[in-house]
């Protein structure tokens, strides 16, 4: 299976270069023949898509990795790191834009060959639509974070593409001259926004955020589906790419031999993993009626004893 996740990322990652290298080539000439910031715009995002898809590559690659002696968790973060340098060259790329738009509005500029600049637009937009498809279709395969920002990119291309179309026809055909320059800064406002967004999970993977309310209350209802199982406190959580690393502590007899708890331990982790694909799990067995403080109580004993009473 990691095998195939690995090959799947890999894959997403080839098309996503072969399409940026594909765009820089068209719209680099679109860019020449009509002098358009909007275009400029979109070229400078497609080159900066490249390094990015470069990066992505070498993300999910070294994230492909098994863990090793220096990595015992795995390099799942590999792929939050090249989210993150994706993050900062669309940052580089809209503050470009930007500058080379305030320039053309001060200055005044002129563009020209809309019919080019229309025509190469609208094949970046079907080659991006194509590579969209894959990537979604990669993605719900392995939830890969580094194809999942990359996505982000090719998403917004679409509308950056829609922009150079309209501000070419608002420039050439309707006389519009400030309308080129504006969609500029709309395009780099928009980068920015999606910037702020794609470098939101990758932050919260190396930061170890726990997992969203909705997700770790759907792990607490179905490990309270065990009656061998009470007080389960000090849950913890956390994601490193496509894994997923939990551990809690919960009460057993203080009768109950070690054989005896092993097996009960082993049942829980069995059905846990089996609902929670690609989690590696950790139980700490505390004696009943042990006083543990909990150093982060995200599931209360009322509320597991509430849950369990309801599976029940």
């Amino acid at each position: 299976m990691a095998a195939d996740r690995a090959a799947l990322t890999r894959s997403a990652a080839y098309a996503s270069i072969a399409t940026a290298l594909f765009l820089a080539v068209l719209k680099g000439w679109a860019t020449w023949r009509t002098g358009s910031s909007a275009m400029l715009g979109s070229l400078a995002d497609t080159a900066l898509d490249l390094v990015a898809s470069l990066a992505t590559l070498a993300g999910v690659w070294v994230a492909a990795q098994p863990a090793d002696e220096e990595h015992r968790f795995g390099h799942g973060k590999a792929e939050a790191l090249a989210a993150v340098f994706q993050v900062m060259l669309i940052a580089l790329s809209a503050s470009g834009i930007a500058f080379r738009a305030v320039s053309h509005l001060i200055e005044g500029g002129e563009t020209a060959a809309a019919e080019e600049g229309i025509a190469v637009s609208l094949l970046a937009i079907l080659a991006t639509f194509a590579l969209l498809a894959w990537q979604r279709h990669v993605i719900r395969r392995t939830g890969s974070l580094a194809v999942r920002t990359d996505n982000v990119h090719y998403q917004s291309d679409l509308l950056l593409n829609l922009a150079v179309i309209a501000a070419l026809v608002l420039d050439q055909y309707l006389g519009l001259s400030r309308a080129d320059p504006l969609f500029g800064l709309a395009i780099a406002a928009w980068l920015l926004w999606g910037a702020w967004r794609a470098g939101s999970e990758a932050i919260d993977q190396i930061m170890d955020r726990e997992w969203p309310e909705d997700k770790r209350q759907r792990f607490v209802e179905r490990a309270a589906r065990h009656p061998e199982l009470t007080n389960l406190h000090d849950l913890r959580t956390r994601t490193s790419g496509t894994r997923d690393f939990v551990q809690f502590h919960v009460d057993l007899p203080g009768t109950m031999t070690v054989g005896e708890a092993h097996k009960i331990i082993e049942r829980v982790e069995a059905d846990l993993c089996s609902h929670f694909p690609e989690m590696e799990l950790l139980i700490h067995i505390d004696p009943q009626g042990h006083v543990d403080e909990p150093d982060n109580p995200l599931a209360e004993t009322d509320e597991f004893e509430k849950l369990e009473k309801d599976a029940r």
